[in-house]
């Protein structure tokens, strides 16, 4: 068959779009899920939240009911971001008084732990009171699209199994097992009124989802997270880690959305930490007259870094653009934590009211950010101090003193037990529940404690106990140990000097190591974290320590 030369033409135009969508597709494949979900669900303009009205009146005084249980997570917030304690963003001249007067008002848990190193196994953890590992609940969900984002853009040694892909639910799907109990629903069968607010992250089905487990009320963004602002608002300034796969996957897909018991997603109102601080101030006041349990969940400081034009201006003597720009977060938090304060303050709600303020884990090594989890080393998506030993602050100023330093160890983990017990509720019988209850914990003298505490990614395992810490890694192969007591930061591994001391952790390590579940899925990306230096810098070099985080 003759093809005459406007078929050769025609076929040579076909072959040029099919090449160039090849190109296009191989570039820039990391946006089909936002793509994808935008169709689905597209984000609606702007409208207003109305807070269920709880009584007009209290049946009883606010001092003689159940406490107010308000729990606020930060999302990836550094050790050394806070200006307690004589931290802080760019050498401590970004002060957080709003998160400080928590501190100085009630309980600082020096030794504070994360649930895991990275956020949703926090998260189900603080929902649970057990260690995530328990239900399988051991990955951080994320689309393959996301992981392979990881791999292809990484380097240094980053593994994606794409073999793995068909056991990988859809990124909603990914969920806490509906058998497992949460802090909510518990509440709210104590009379609790239960309002969640921010970022989810533990799934975003229809029997997942915050509202369907346990929650009156939600406001946020499902399952996952979202922009602070358009990209192109006016009003934002943003800060863009070129270095760093995990942002180009996050620019790309993020929407700037929340939703609201389960309706359409639709724009906030203004910048994302701002407006999730002024819908608790609305929440607060919608309930001041009956129990209720916040579980408010910003995103800040989690990346992409955006901050508001007005705080960014402020912060004029930070030369550094990212460090400006993740310091202006920091502000916005702050003063976000404030406004929560005081309006529990004006409803004369202060004194029975439990206030916890923590982070999901330690702040992340690919915002480039050096210092940020000073003095401890390690990151988000290590079991480093720097990855899980985090702020922790709880004030309840009807029954804990203000001012007080808590060596003993707390975690996250403690947060569902510390509800039980104020709320009156029994814990079930039926599992294994891994936390304490932090009143009693704040009356603890001296010392970390002998409570074990255990962390688990895939191959690498973590396990404290009394003093000591062991760090149990496949890839690299390798043990850590550490005196605590003696070395809190983790600068002299003790493994090839006490092998009695490693040979105890070890076994101990193994016994609780055997009473976790199997993931509910497989990690699909394994990648190298640097120890001691943020990414963006030097590649990796033979005498950097690193550890390999499986997601």
């Amino acid at each position: 068959m003759k093809i005459g030369k406007r078929g050769v033409g025609i076929l040579a135009a076909l072959v040029v779009v099919g090449v160039l969508g090849v190109v296009l597709f191989q570039r820039y494949w990391y946006y089909i899920p936002g793509i994808i979900q935008e169709l689905r669900d597209p984000v609606q303009p702007n409208r207003e939240v109305t807070w269920d009205e709880g009584p007009a009146e209290a049946a009883v005084p606010a001092d003689a009911r159940q406490p107010n249980i308000v729990v606020i997570l930060a999302d990836d917030l550094g050790f050394n971001d806070l200006s307690f304690g004589g931290g802080g963003v760019a050498g401590g001249s970004v002060p957080t008084p709003n998160i400080d007067s928590i501190a100085r008002s009630g309980v600082v848990f020096a030794n504070g732990y994360a649930g895991n190193a990275t956020c949703a196994p926090s998260r189900a953890a603080i929902m649970t009171g057990r260690y995530a590992t328990r239900f399988g609940f051991e990955f951080t969900p994320a689309p393959p699209q996301f992981a392979k984002t990881i791999a292809t853009f990484a380097g240094n040694g980053a593994v994606y199994f794409e073999e793995r892909e068909e056991g990988v639910p859809h990124v909603d799907e990914m969920s806490v097992p509906e058998n497992e109990i949460y802090i909510s629903k518990m509440l709210q069968d104590q009379g609790y009124r239960t309002l969640m607010l921010g970022k989810w992250h533990l799934g975003g089905t229809d029997t997942t989802r915050p509202e369907t487990r346990g929650f009156d009320e939600a406001l946020g963004f499902m399952p996952g997270a979202s922009l602070f602002l358009p990209k192109n608002d006016p009003n934002a300034v943003n800060s863009v880690q070129e270095f760093d796969p995990i942002d180009k996957f996050l620019w790309a897909n993020l929407p700037f959305a929340v939703q609201f018991n389960g309706g359409d997603r639709f724009e906030p109102s203004e910048y994302m930490t701002d407006y999730l601080s002024n819908e608790a101030v609305k929440a607060i006041r919608a309930n001041r007259n009956r129990p209720f349990f916040m579980y408010l969940s910003y995103n800040a400081v989690h990346t992409p870094l955006q901050a508001l034009k007005s705080d960014y201006d402020a912060l004029s003597h930070i030369e550094d653009h990212t460090l400006r720009t993740y310091a202006a977060m920091v502000v916005a938090l702050d003063r976000g934590v404030g406004k929560v304060l005081d309006e529990l303050k004006a409803q004369g709600l202060e004194d029975n009211t439990i206030v916890i303020f923590t982070s999901d884990n330690g702040g992340a090594n690919y915002v480039g950010l050096p210092g940020i989890n000073d003095p401890y080393r390690g990151w988000k998506a290590t079991f480093f101090e720097g990855g899980i030993h985090v702020p922790f602050f709880m004030k309840w100023p009807a029954k804990l003193p203000a001012g007080k330093i808590v060596e003993h160890r707390a975690a996250h983990v403690d947060i569902f037990a510390t509800a039980a017990e104020a709320a009156g509720a029994a814990l079930p019988q039926d599992r294994v529940y891994d936390g304490m209850d932090l009143v009693g914990l704040a009356g603890s003298t001296g010392g970390l404690g002998d409570r074990a505490l255990f962390f688990r990614d895939g191959d690498y395992k973590t396990l404290l106990k009394g003093d000591w810490k062991l760090q149990v890694s496949e890839r690299p192969k390798k043990n850590w140990l550490f005196n605590l007591a003696e070395d809190p930061t983790e600068r002299k591994n003790l493994a090839a000097e006490n092998p009695e001391r490693l040979s105890e952790m070890m076994e101990t390590l193994r016994e609780i190591d055997g009473e976790q579940a199997k993931p509910l899925w497989p990690s699909l990306v394994e990648a190298p974290i640097m120890i001691d230096r943020p990414l963006g810098g030097a590649p990796r070099g033979p005498e950097d320590e690193f550890v390999y985080w499986a997601n």
